[in-house]
């Protein structure tokens, strides 16, 4: 059976990653249906797909009951009434990260989808990538011993673009924190679980619009570790590293770009037991105890759209789901908050 998808927002991300990459490839998928209110963009998606049917109307979009699933990947300040729509329509979604402006608009996007029995997922499609799960799988079976420390890096070069929603809070609802530091969020609560105070530092230290173009943050997780946070949006693309480091009592594992749209990168661990005692673990080089952790690589925007699949399948929640993606807007307002007052903020468990 092919699941028959829709698309609202053609342009972007969608005609970028998620319909080349994740819909057209599946052969569980078929693009039955495309929507943007820009009608020359949308005539030009629509023939580049080969996609029968285009429309600049929402309601138009939802009333074709042959439609299954809806892929929203518009500007994030349309997104509650767009998926709202779409779950009481009765179309299973996948929405464009973050979920949101605010953690409330979350909340009733993903009431709409529950009292509608539809599935709800959520574009971190980071918690694909092959080798997160393996670092996961890697933290649930001991191997790093007790995880006390982990950090994300992730920043690329974004400049003053007139019009770009992003850059605008009213559409875009924040900067570098709520468009990068969400997938970070995201990941070190996959890894370390639970997030119960932060501490943050949001700013605009070199573009002149209205959101922060740099965010620091300091999470402090349920079990006692800690997590740290860099996004920029001031840093040239080809300077980027996008790193991720998990630090425990027996050793770390450093990655290098497996944060990013990408399924490719390098993980490293360097994994030594202090247990056979202090003069013993010191008389091992760092190159004896390293090791590379292999995982064979899958597209992230594939793996999200037919992990979705899986889940109406088998009736079970996504691991990216609505849910999931309020947690993360509560702590991106909980950060936004400890920015503005310099004071630490608790977000409960």
């Amino acid at each position: 059976m092919a699941w028959k998808w829709s698309v609202i927002g053609a342009g972007g991300i969608a005609d970028r990653r998620t319909i080349p990459e994740g819909i057209i490839p599946s052969g569980r998928c078929e693009l039955a249906a495309v929507m943007d209110v820009n009608e020359q963009l949308l005539g030009d998606v629509a023939r580049k797909y080969g996609c029968a049917r285009a429309t600049t109307d929402l309601e138009e979009l939802l009333s074709w009951a042959d439609v299954q699933v809806v892929y929203v990947a518009t500007p994030v300040y349309l997104h509650p009434q767009q998926a709202i729509a779409a779950a009481e329509a009765g179309k299973h979604i996948l929405c464009e990260k973050p979920l949101a402006i605010t953690a409330a608009d979350c909340r009733r996007i993903t009431d709409a989808a529950e009292a509608n029995g539809v599935k709800l997922a959520v574009g971190y499609m980071m918690r694909f990538h092959s080798l997160h799960r393996r670092l996961a799988e890697m933290i649930k079976a001991g191997d790093l011993g007790q995880p006390v420390l982990a950090r994300t890096n992730f920043t690329c070069w974004y400049p003053e673009m007139p019009g770009a929603w992003r850059q605008n809070p009213e559409r875009g609802g924040g900067g570098a924190l709520l468009d990068l530091g969400t997938h970070c969020i995201d990941l070190l609560r996959m890894l370390l679980g639970e997030v119960e105070s932060v501490c943050a530092h949001a700013d605009t230290v070199t573009f002149s619009y209205p959101v922060d173009d740099i965010a620091t943050l300091l999470l402090k997780f349920a079990s006692g570790a800690r997590g740290i946070v860099d996004v920029c949006f001031n840093v040239p693309d080809a300077a980027a590293q996008n790193l991720l480091e998990v630090y425990g009592t027996k050793g770390s594992v450093i990655a290098d770009h497996t944060i990013g749209q990408e399924p490719g990168g390098s993980m490293v661990a360097y994994l030594s037991d202090q247990s056979a005692g202090y003069d013993a673990a010191q008389a091992r080089s760092r190159e004896d105890i390293a090791h590379r952790i292999e995982a064979p690589p899958l597209n992230l925007y594939r793996a999200e759209v037919e992990h979705l699949l899986d889940c109406i399948e088998q009736d079970r929640e996504p691991i990216n789901s609505g849910a999931e993606a309020t947690r993360v807007q509560e702590i991106v307002e909980a950060a936004y908050e400890s920015s503005r007052t310099g004071a630490r903020q608790e977000v409960g468990v």
